[in-house]
């Protein structure tokens, strides 16, 4: 047997099941008659049908299913091209080209640090629509706390673990009563006063967030956008790439904190961090008793786009921070995808643009100064943000492009919306989202529920990708949002205090995260 056999052998342990492809490759019809390529893509349809219905009883695991699955639709889409007369390769400005269907060949997601709505939007231009934004919050005692506005920047920290989740949620039988927001801890208080009273109960003012405001105002605000999972940013940013936080494809466990056991843990986390380190791990039953190491493998959304040659970039500012989803997955950080996808500057996504190189699905995480991250932020994320969408408005991208712009957990803010209890993580608290596009709705609100795994399914359904089958099964599809048949919008560039020649031109090395 030949290494590559054994390698085929070793990840498709039962994928005999392809050997029919072998008709349809060998069918001898001149190119052009619709008639085998009809009756291949039925092979293809059938071969994946038996394969996701028998996988138990054949010996082939969740994750062999995928890997098939991707083979048989790759290998379909090959035969297309053949009996279609071929096609070029693509670069990271073009892509595949999404199905006709789709006016979107470009979806960006920024990934924002650390808020809430009611923390960050408390926009009166919102509240007159209906968002549902409060002013006051109720502590454990019964008490109605106003929120005080307070500026991006403090000198304070909330703790944001999945145990403060469970302080604030205050879970009874109908559910998370959210009065526990005032038992979260403070964190590196080094204010005249710490901890500040009330602290947890605080908004942004509007000064120091207008461009949001703008933007909120300008396109689709959501208000019922919910973090998927209920801790804090190590699993956030593996369920914004793949759905879920789980170890492998076939675990039932989640990983629920943030790395610890060695110095510098957030820093220096993932499939490449010290011996020693180690993740909590969250059972169906709630308890974190067990622990591993932080490198995880099972399918993600860039594999999908992978196996359908579209395009993908992750901007990041460092390699081994918590914020850098893939580093966790073994054979995105072990293998050419981190080389070739994974940019380790976070301020090239604007040159890159500039330069007419937009991937199909882009994610952008900020450094700390512009992360919104309390206690780490120097207030700049807001024209951070803008210089990303400004950039992608002003530019060849803007006709083609869905922009999500949102927040990867609560960051310990209070928050008055009860989340759905799915499971034992999932869903966590509220977080904001913006959806900037020429198909956006515009001054539109929307009410329905979203979490992370709706903007996973939005890509997968606009590009015509099958489901990770993690979050993304559940979750909506954002279609609420959108409005292809309206005449589309035509940008106008957000002011903000920064611009992206600042981002491009600032050398002050980049904050990693300094807690979570």
């Amino acid at each position: 047997m030949s290494q590559a056999d054994r390698i085929h052998a070793s990840i498709f342990p039962n994928c005999d099941v392809l050997e029919p492809v072998k008709e349809f490759v060998e069918d001898k019809t001149p190119p052009g008659d619709p008639e085998p390529l009809s009756r291949g893509v039925g092979i293809m349809k059938s071969l994946v049908h038996t394969m996701k219905g028998n996988r138990r009883k054949a010996g082939i695991s969740r994750y062999g299913v995928m890997l098939c699955s991707g083979l048989l639709v790759c290998t379909a889409g090959f035969l297309a091209n053949l009996s279609c007369g071929g096609g070029a390769g693509s670069s990271a400005g073009s892509g595949s080209i999404p199905p006709p269907n789709s006016k979107i060949q470009h979806v960006v997601v920024i990934f924002q640090e650390n808020r809430t709505p009611d923390n960050l939007f408390h926009d009166p231009v919102l509240i007159e629509r209906g968002a549902d934004l409060a002013s006051s919050g109720v502590n454990s005692k019964g008490q109605t706390i106003p929120l005080a506005s307070i500026p991006m920047v403090v000198d304070y920290g909330l703790d944001h673990s999945h145990s403060s989740f469970v302080l604030m949620c205050d879970q009874g039988s109908a559910g998370c009563a959210m009065d526990g927001a005032d038992k979260i801890p403070v964190l590196d208080c080094h204010q005249t006063v710490c901890p500040p009273p009330n602290a947890q109960f605080a908004y942004v003012q509007a000064s120091d967030v207008a461009p949001y405001f703008n933007m909120a105002e300008t396109y689709t605000f959501a208000d019922r956008m919910f973090e998927t999972n209920q801790g804090p940013s190590f699993p956030a940013h593996q369920f914004i790439i793949s759905g879920t936080s789980a170890p492998t494809a076939s675990s039932d466990l989640f990983a629920a904190e943030n790395p610890v056991g060695v110095p510098n843990a957030t820093n220096n986390t993932g499939c490449t961090a010290p011996v020693g380190e180690t993740v909590a791990l969250i059972d169906p039953s709630g308890s974190e008793s067990s622990s591993q190491y932080p490198c995880f493998d099972h399918p993600t959304l860039p594999d999908l786009l992978g196996a359908q040659s579209f395009t993908w970039r992750y901007y990041a500012p460092s390699a081994g921070s918590i914020w850098t989803g893939p580093n966790a997955i073994q054979h995105l950080r072990m293998g050419p995808a981190w080389t070739q996808n994974v940019v380790l500057n976070q301020t090239q996504v604007l040159t890159d643009i500039a330069a007419g190189q937009l991937a199909n699905v882009t994610w952008v995480i900020p450094s700390g100064q512009a992360s919104d991250h309390s206690n780490e932020t120097d207030g700049s994320g807001p024209s951070w943000v803008s210089s990303i969408v400004n950039a992608i408005g002003n530019s060849q991208f803007w006709s083609n492009t869905a922009i999500f712009i949102a927040w990867d957990d609560w960051g310990g803010w209070y928050d008055h919306v009860a989340p759905t209890l799915k499971n034992s993580y999932e869903y966590g608290f509220r977080v904001p989202m913006i959806v900037v596009s020429p198909y956006a709705k515009a001054a539109y609100i929307s009410h329905v529920t979203h979490d992370f795994g709706s903007i996973l399914k939005y890509i997968e359904e606009n590009f015509g990708l099958s489901s990770l089958g993690y979050a993304d099964a559940d979750a909506d599809d954002l279609s609420d949002c959108f409005d292809y048949n309206q005449t589309p919008l035509t940008f106008q560039t957000i002011a903000a205090p920064l611009d992206a020649k600042h981002f491009i031109e600032d050398k002050t090395p980049p904050t990693d995260p300094d807690d979570d």
